[in-house]
């Protein structure tokens, strides 16, 4: 429900709530809950001029999904499946928030493009393997599919322990599918070459981006694994090097970027491509693609 009375724009969250009916504090007018219909005004008729706008909303994979377009357009079947989170153990989970102050589009980019880990995380997520990784790019109606593949490669520093021996040359893969809506799920694997792929780790992850405004936005993200599940210290130990790459790292970089972009367009600044914004460039083409169709729908 829209947080401002039909009335004097009170904030209704600084109201009350009796079942599925919120009540002003300022005046006492009260609104269902699902309609945002004017239920209780004690000055009067509840007039249809006094309604609230609400937005379909659902909890699914532990996270809340809210529909802001017509009510009439909103569709269960576009959340992203993110069912890893829901089988998980405990102690193979991690999450994490950080409000960024940048554009939400730098942040996906950021996860579109793997090979910076090389070079902003090099203790964790680096080591240089997918600098040199084959890279693919896939649309799919209006998703976007890449996958890195690595072969023959040194894990990337986080992984390296749960390999026979940390120098060992492993094969890596990585595929991201981006959702216009600004959810990524990850999935990493790495096995040691010449094993079966059992022997090797697996991950599962989300990063999702949701914009606060054209230039600050809430990224979410999480991490599950199918390697050393039951161990809360380990745990805690990848939750800790997450949060520091991600809050640490990546946070201060693209709010540097930002900075410099200003209000621009990133385009408009005219930056020089390279082979590895495939990605970030054909998401960015989508996206703009449904805002325009969204845009023109609504005139």
């Amino acid at each position: 429900m829209a947080d401002r009375c039909a009335h004097r724009l009170a904030p209704l969250s600084l109201g009350n709530i009796s079942g599925n009916v919120v009540r002003c504090r300022y005046h006492g007018l009260a609104f269902d809950g699902d309609t945002g219909c004017c239920v209780h005004n004690p000055h009067g008729p509840a007039l249809r001029a006094l309604a609230v706008r609400t937005y379909p909303v659902i909890e699914r994979h532990s996270l809340i999904w809210i529909w802001m377009g017509t009510p009439q357009s909103a569709d269960t079947d576009t959340i992203p499946e993110l069912s890893f989170i829901d089988d998980c153990p405990a102690h193979a989970f991690s999450k994490g928030y950080i409000p960024t102050a940048a554009d939400h589009r730098l942040l996906e980019d950021n996860i579109l493009d793997l090979s910076h880990g090389d070079y902003l995380h090099p203790e964790t997520l680096g080591g240089g393997a997918f600098t040199r990784a084959t890279l693919a790019v896939k649309e799919q109606a209006d998703t976007l599919l890449v996958r890195w593949e690595v072969k023959n490669e040194k894990a990337i520093p986080i992984w390296r322990p749960e390999m026979p021996d940390p120098g060992s040359m492993t094969d890596m893969t990585a595929e991201i599918l981006w959702h216009p809506s600004g959810v990524m799920t990850l999935y990493g694997d790495a096995t040691p070459v010449g094993y079966p792929p059992e022997r090797g780790v697996r991950t599962w992850n989300a990063h999702i981006m949701t914009p606060q405004s054209r230039y600050s936005t809430h990224y979410l993200y999480c991490n599950a694994r199918d390697y050393r599940t039951e161990d809360a210290h380990y745990n805690a130990a990848i939750s800790a090097g997450l949060a520091k790459a991600f809050a640490e790292e990546d946070k201060p970089m693209i709010e540097a970027q930002q900075s410099r972009i200003g209000h621009n367009d990133l385009f408009d600044c005219q930056p020089t491509l390279l082979t590895i914004d495939n990605a970030s460039i054909r998401a960015r083409r989508i996206y703009r693609r449904l805002v325009e169709a969204e845009q023109a729908a609504t005139t």
